[in-house]
């Protein structure tokens, strides 16, 4: 693939990276400097480009978007802390009939962690009625980290309510009194270097069950960022990075 990044920071340097040692080509790199509200993604600059990357922040992520569609250039975006304006992401992926990735995290252990989880909570909730295990979040960032709960956390703790009937609700950071027995808590470390661990725990009276994926360094984000890349050219739509999983996942089911 000729592949766009939008950032160049520590994920894109490591996109780059790894695209290279998999023999892919880096044909436009775009940062704050050359970037400027999406103003560098243009269908001039990005004339031979099969597949754009974003790795950026937050409130740049909606104009890469907007730009990057309209010119109809697939996008797989791994920056989180957007979700806010994703039902217009999608709306406006459909309308112009584009093609964009995005996921909470796109580390392919992550994704399988996802799935377990949900699982792990399913189970737990079948036998609430014979014992109380309370479920609760825990993650931990590098202190350069902007957004808390992380993206990842934040789906992970929808799993749960969504699976679940006993919480209902998502409560972030330390309160000053005691938590709702229909919330789940979400707690955030943000120190030192981690490249991000999180922890979906069960605790009850007897045991407690704990769950945790642990990021070693940025390049599984980068695997999963490039396997997307590559998923993505050819369709139209926009998607969860778990679709991008289904297809290997499902030949694993059909096999038994």
């Amino acid at each position: 693939m000729k592949l766009a990044l939008f950032g160049y920071g520590h994920m894109g340097r490591e996109v780059e990276r790894l695209a290279i040692a998999q023999g892919h080509e880096v044909g436009v790199r775009l940062d704050i400097e050359n970037n400027p509200e999406g103003a560098g993604i243009t269908s001039e600059a990005l004339a031979s480009i099969e597949a754009a990357i974003d790795f950026t922040v937050p409130t740049a992520v909606f104009d890469n978007i907007d730009r990057a569609t309209d010119i109809g250039v697939p996008l797989v975006v791994g920056t989180t802390g957007w979700d806010d304006r994703l039902d217009e992401v999608r709306e406006l992926v459909d309308k112009r009939g584009a093609t964009l990735v995005h996921g909470a995290n796109l580390s392919i252990g992550a994704n399988l962690f996802f799935r377990i989880a949900t699982q792990a909570a399913q189970l737990f909730d079948a036998i609430s009625e014979h014992a109380d295990y309370d479920p609760y979040i825990w993650e931990h960032h590098h202190r350069d980290k902007v957004d808390a709960p992380s993206g990842t956390a934040l789906h992970l703790a929808r799993l749960v309510t969504k699976t679940t009937r006993g919480k209902k609700t998502i409560q972030a950071g330390n309160p000053e009194s005691s938590i709702d027995t229909e919330a789940l808590h979400v707690v955030s470390l943000r120190a030192g270097t981690a490249s991000g661990e999180h922890t979906l725990g069960f605790d009850g009276a007897t045991d407690t069950v704990r769950l945790t994926h642990t990021a070693g360094n940025r390049e599984g984000f980068a695997a999963g960022a490039l396997l997307a890349a590559q998923w993505v050219i050819g369709r139209k739509g926009c998607f969860e990075f778990g679709s991008v999983l289904d297809e290997i996942l499902g030949d694993i089911d059909d096999n038994g």
